[in-house]
């Protein structure tokens, strides 16, 4: 019987995950000769089954009409709320979510990912963190000691996340950010569905629902 693995997604931020795909199923492999894995895309812009990069892709509901013993999904979607309402659907159908890690990932002590989680090369996560379901953490990202990191959260390439740093669900950090640290009785808080701005330097807490932008960072007014 096969193993089926798919990335939801298949523009860039998904075709970016297929070799970090490519190498989880290698790690996770069953030796056995009557088990074969396949991954693929799923493309719900899709009409019929195409190639992608040397994978087939399709559509939602041929995904889920194909033949297979399990199913797992990676879901390469940027926009956190889209993730949460594919992570709904994925349940209600009884699919996994699959968590994926690169090779030359390091992870430190006590770390503790949910499931759907997908870690890009070079990343670090530390020690003593807590991390919920489908966080991505883009190229050369770090997560230091003693944070919490909610649901859906979203790292771009390069984010610098130092320690007692909270980050609530939703939340998303752009590339080259860096957020100074908190401490045990203050933890430096990211509130939820907050967006960090490229570059910005993080001094202080970020209210729920805001973007801040800037050094130091400061909340973006709306004209």
């Amino acid at each position: 019987m096969t193993k089926l693995y798919a990335i939801y997604g298949a523009s860039g931020c998904g075709r970016s995950l297929m070799l970090v795909a490519r190498q989880q199923l290698a790690r996770e492999s069953d030796v056995s000769e009557n088990q074969t894995s396949e991954i693929v895309f799923i493309d719900d812009a899709l009409t019929e089954i195409i190639d992608i990069n040397g994978h087939r892709a399709m559509n939602y509901a041929a995904f889920v009409n194909e033949p297979a013993e399990s199913k797992a999904v990676q879901i390469a979607i940027a926009n956190s709320r889209v993730r949460e309402k594919i992570a709904n659907t994925l349940e209600a159908d009884g699919i996994s979510l699959w968590s994926i890690s690169a090779d030359n990932v390091i992870l430190m002590d006590d770390v503790q990912i949910a499931e759907g989680s997908a870690l890009s090369p070079f990343v670090t996560i530390t020690s003593n963190i807590k991390i919920g379901k489908c966080f991505h953490a883009n190229l050369y990202s770090y997560v230091e000691h003693d944070c919490v990191i909610g649901d859906f959260v979203t790292f771009a390439p390069g984010v610098k996340c130092n320690g007692n740093i909270h980050i609530q669900d939703h939340a998303y950090i752009g590339a080259g950010a860096m957020i100074k640290q908190g401490t045990p009785n203050q933890p430096l808080v990211i509130g939820k569905g907050a967006i960090v701005g490229m570059g910005a330097v993080v001094t202080k807490s970020v209210p729920a629902g805001v973007t801040v932008v800037g050094n130091p960072a400061r909340i973006l007014k709306q004209k």
